[in-house]
Formats: C-alpha cells, structure tokens, sequence
C-alpha cells in the first residue's frame, strides 16, 4: 500500500503471538466462581446463546428493554464485525450507546472549526517544509508516519516540532519540543496565533475570504500574548516566540493534530484552537500545508445495512460508554431516568481495565444483578466478571470492510486461517442471538461476505472480489477539497474561529479553559496515561515479546521532582487520589514537564503492586461539550 509502504508496526508485528497464544479463548465458558475470580467450566454454543437470550428477555420482561446494554468499541476496526451490535441493540429497542472512549472530544473540536471530519492528505507531508505534530507520538502509535516525516526532512530539510508534556520517541527526533503542561494547549495556540498577527504572519487576504470573523480573533488575543501564555504552559516565553516565527514564515506547514491532547476536560476547546493555526497562516492554500486530525470521513459507506438504518429508530436513551462505572453503580443522571442495566453483551472492549475510574467500573461489573455476558481473544479483565464468556475469532480468521482514520484507503480482507478452536466472529454471534430474540433483519441472513458486497454495492464502489484483488481503494479528495479551498464543511463554507459549541460556559473564540483537575497541596502532580508503543490499550498485553519490551509499569517523573521527594530509579512509589491508589516504579527523567508524572499503557491491574492499575486513578468525569474519556487530567500526590 503507498501509505504503510509494507511497515508493520511492532505491536502488530507480533500479531502471531496474540492469535496462537496458549491463553486463548477457543470454547465457551460459564462461570461457576464469585464474579471478577475467574473460574469457569465449558459449555456448548447452544446453552451458551440460549443462557444469553433468555437471560435478555428477562430482564426486558422485568424492567424494559432499556435495562439490556450492548456495549462495544472497535476491536479489529472493520464495520461489518463492529456494527452488528447496533443493529440488534435498534431492533430490540436496548439502550443506545455513546461512543466517547477514544474520539468524541478530538472530533467535536475538529468540527467546530472545519466543519468537516478530514483535512489534508496524510501523504502531503513529503511535500512540507514544517511538520508540527501536536500531542501525538507516531513512532509509536502511527510509525508510517515517521517514514513520511523522514522523506520530507532528507528531500525538504524539513523541521520537525513535537508539542507533549514528555519526551516521547517522536519528540526525541524533533528539532524543536514545546513540553508544555497537560490541558494547556489551548492557551499556547492562542499565543502563537497573537504573534502571527503582530507580526505580520496572518493572510489577511485568506482570512477575508476563508474565515467567519478575523478581526474579532485578532482583537480578542491582544491579550492572549506568550507571557500569558508561559505561565499557563510552563514554557518559556522565547519557546513560543521561535515556534510562532518558525510557524509562521513557513508556508507549507503540516500540522498533524493527535488525540492525546483532546483527552482532558477543556479537550475539544484546546484541539479547536490548534485548528485555528493554519487558517491563520493561509497554509491550507499550498500542498504540505494545512492540518489533519482523523481521515475518517473521506469513506462514504452506505451503512443502512450495517447499522438497520431501515428500521425505525426507537426512542431510548443513551448512554456514555465512558462512564460504564457510574451507569452500572446507578447514577440516576447517567440512567436518564431509566431502569438500571442489569445485562449486558460485551464486544470489542475491555471496561474492567480500559475505561476510567475502574474501581467504579468493577463495582458495577460484580453487582449480583448484572447479568453479563463477554466476546473476546482472551480471557481480560472484564470476562473474568461475566457469567457467559464466548470465544472470538481476530481479524485473521474473518472477513471484513476497513476504513482508517489515519490514511485513505478502503480496503476488503478475508480470512487467512481457520478459527482457532470454536471460535465465532462477532457477526455470527450477533445473527445467531438475533434468532433466538425474534430478531428480525435482512443483515441477520447474510454471512460476512453477502454483507461486504451489498454494502460495497449500495454504496457505489467496486464489489468484494474486485476490491480484494486490486488490494485498496484510495478514497482521498481532491486537492481543493481535503485543503477546504471549495469551502470549509459549514453553510457559509467558512472556517469558524466562533464555534457554535451546544453548551454553555464555553469561550466564544480560542482560549484557555480553565476547567481542569488542577495540582494542589494534597495533589500536587498532574497525571497522564499515554499509550505505549507495544501495547494498544490492553491488546498485546498477553503477548510474550510485548510484556518483555515494556518491562513493568513505570512512573516518569522529573530528576528535579524525584529529588525533592527522595525517589531514585526502581524505587516503589505509591500514586493516588480520591478515586484509588497505584504502586508503580520509577523512572527520573528530564524529558517530562516538572509536576507532571506519565505512566505509558495501559498494563493489566495484575503487573502492578498491589494488584490496581492506572485507571483506578482517572475521572469519569466527561469532556466538554460532546463528553469524551479525560485520560491526562487527573490530580495526583506521590508517596514513596
């Protein structure tokens, strides 16, 4: 493929190792321990579907339909195993989901400027003569990136800066690194965008024409300069004066926006204001110029079929997957004014150990009157609470349509193995539910395949064969679309410094919003919990070559913190709040943000002392406006 160029990253390098594992899951299970021990005796698929269907419609019967929960997220990524979910969880009239455990902060602030969800060709970054990557580490959650990087710095001469509170593998190989502090990036974007128009660095003639409403942008950060915002950031005022030049004299800038730094509670107002940079500049104008947060809305599919759009949509409410553990504890806000969940079907997703406060999450996952019900590889976190625990098939051993959020290309894959022992994909668990709740759908009919082609078909695109031959379809837009030169995706075809954000209490114009879990004297750190680079969430945790690569959870803590407090590399250290407390060792390091202390994952609770993993100490809490998980915005203290 022109994008991956044949480089597999070295997670998925050890894919072998997930699938052939000796721990996986290859037959279904019921469970005769106390929920969360793990103790279990096999069953046929039979009594383990009829357990699961009866066990719905008696808790329909009891409470409503409204009590069952479908719960999932993105497992191997394809539509068809992913959407089968939704359109049992449509026809039966469940409990709808919210789907904010990984994108709805970064979207919801991309959107509120573009007004669309994609932007320049990943690929254009060859032709860029400033690359920014901003709270993101490609080299190691998105390598063939930092191939595209390296062309553009050996052709171009290429600048490469890194905006993180720590020095990631990326930011190692930037020439410039802003390690600012977690929940501040707004207000850097915001400095940076006064000295491009003091400076004479703004497009007048590109915001006159592009933009809703300059001059009121300009006004209103007269105030916003870099000593304001050193304080907030931690940086230096030079820092950001050198990176607004360097930004601003470069025309063909690449600003590739991550999720890292959407995952705090002012998440979607800080990715917002990033996204204001090179409608300032006029860098949408000229190839290698622009920004990218999420490709995902290059790939039209019509998802009728997938999704049972052609069913009425019952009126149910909706409940935030992220906040699992407050919807199963029965927060009466989260219910919506409706019945408690007392079952459930999990896919694609590991709660227990994934979502955040955990200690909450696992509360609610014991509770005697929770029936639960798990598909997975592995025998996680959350099977060990479920009462029925059904082998899964990976993405080598089905068929599926994949989109990206990373790159352009459609693509169709079919297995490349038999299922490992009993194993069942996620679509022929949900038709064969289906069938045992009176279910009734066209999708519920099909195999993987019969699905493909139809959606393939109704969408306009090449069939399943012809796609599988020629390898992808490269979906991207034309050049005067994906830079937003035939008009940005608002009405007025403007980009909007204004959002029209869908909740009060949010700046009218890029700012800081002080709205974070901010350090005090009882907690005087900031916590953040990046990805590893060979783990992807809690997949690959099992994998022999992943857990020896990553060694042991490890605390990353400024030398000049570790000194005041006495600590030194290896020693125990306990971290906490009021929502748990984590032992993890520790790493002193220069490369991090005094006051802030990084803890790369996500590790099973079981590799830490004392048996408790990061997420005991993150917050529920959501994101503004749209809800999001606020992963890096948790106050901590330090006990050695």
């Amino acid at each position: 493929m022109p994008y991956t160029d044949g480089v597999i990253c070295a997670k998925v390098a050890r894919y072998a190792e997930r699938v052939h594992h000796p721990e996986r899951l290859t037959t279904p299970l019921k469970r005769v321990g106390a929920k969360g021990e793990g103790r279990f005796v096999p069953v046929s698929w039979d009594d383990a579907l009829d357990e699961i269907a009866a066990r719905f419609k008696e808790a329909a019967a009891r409470f409503g339909p409204e009590s069952v929960w479908p719960y999932f997220y993105a497992g191997t990524m394809g539509h068809v195993q992913q959407s089968g979910i939704n359109r049992l969880r449509r026809i039966m009239g469940y409990s709808n989901q919210a789907k904010t455990i990984c994108s709805a902060a970064a979207s919801a602030g991309w959107s509120a400027g573009t007004g669309a969800k994609w932007g320049i060709d990943p690929r254009e970054m060859v032709d860029s003569d400033l690359i920014v990557i901003w709270g993101a580490n490609p080299a190691a959650t998105q390598v063939h990136l930092m191939g595209l990087i390296a062309q553009a710095r050996k052709q171009r001469g290429a600048k490469l800066v890194v905006v993180d509170p720590y020095r990631t593998q990326t930011a190692d190989k930037a020439d410039q690194h802003l390690m600012l502090r977690p929940g501040t990036d707004g207000a850097l974007a915001c400095a940076v965008m006064h000295v491009l128009f003091r400076d004479g660095w703004a497009d007048r003639d590109y915001l006159a024409r592009y933009s809703d409403c300059p001059e009121r942008l300009e006004a209103h950060l007269q105030s916003r300069d870099p000593r304001w915002a050193a304080v907030l950031t931690g940086l230096q005022v030079e820092e950001i004066e050198a990176f607004a030049r360097l930004y601003g004299g470069t025309k063909r800038s690449f600003l590739r926006s991550g999720y890292g730094f959407s995952r705090s509670r002012n998440g979607s107002v800080n990715l917002h204001a990033v996204s204001c940079l090179p409608a300032v500049t006029g860098a949408w104008k000229h190839k290698g110029g622009g920004a990218v947060q999420s490709t995902g809305g290059l790939f039209d599919l019509h998802r009728t079929l997938l999704d049972g759009l052609d069913v009425p949509a019952p009126n149910v409410r909706v409940l935030d997957m992220s906040r699992i553990g407050p919807v199963l504890t029965g927060d009466p806000k989260d219910l919506a004014g409706g019945p408690p969940v007392t079952a459930m079907l999990v896919q694609n997703s590991n709660p227990a150990t994934v979502a955040p406060d955990s200690t909450l999450v696992r509360r609610g996952l014991a509770r005697d009157d929770l029936f639960l019900a798990v598909h997975e590889q592995v025998m996680t976190a959350t099977a060990r609470y479920a009462d029925i625990v059904l082998p899964a098939t990976t993405s080598m051993e089905h068929s599926d349509l994949y989109t990206s959020y990373g790159h352009t290309f459609l693509q169709v894959a079919k297995p490349v193995i038999e299922p490992v022992g009993q194993s069942l994909s996620n679509h022929q668990v949900i038709c064969e539910l289906a069938a045992r709740l009176g279910a009734l759908h066209p999708g519920f009919e099909m195999d993987e395949t019969e699905m493909i082609e139809q959606v393939l078909t109704a969408s306009d695109l090449p069939g399943v064969e012809e796609l599988h031959a020629l390898g992808w379809l490269d979906c991207a837009k034309a050049f005067e679309d994906s830079h937003f030169l035939s008009g940005f995706g608002h009405q007025d075809g403007r980009f909007r410094f204004a959002p029209q954000w869908d909740r009060d209490g949010l700046p009218e114009l890029p700012d800081h919003l002080a709205v974070t879990e901010e350090a005090d004297s009882e907690h005087p750190f900031r916590l953040i919990t990046p990805p590893s680079r060979h783990f992807l969430n809690t997949t690959f945790t099992e994998t022999p070559t992943s857990r020896a690569q990553a060694r042991r959870p490890t605390a990353l803590i400024h030398t000049g913190d570790c000194t005041a407090l006495g600590l030194a590399e290896g020693d125990l250290v306990r971290l906490g709040n009021a929502r748990g407390e984590v032992s993890v060792h520790v790493t002193p390091t220069i490369g991090i943000a005094r006051g802030v202390v990084a803890v790369e994952g996500i590790w099973p609770d079981e590799c830490f002392d004392g048996g408790r993993g990061i997420n005991h100490l993150t917050s529920a809490e959501p994101a503004l406006p749209a809800g999001g998980a606020i992963f890096h915005d948790s106050k901590i203290w330090i006990k050695k």
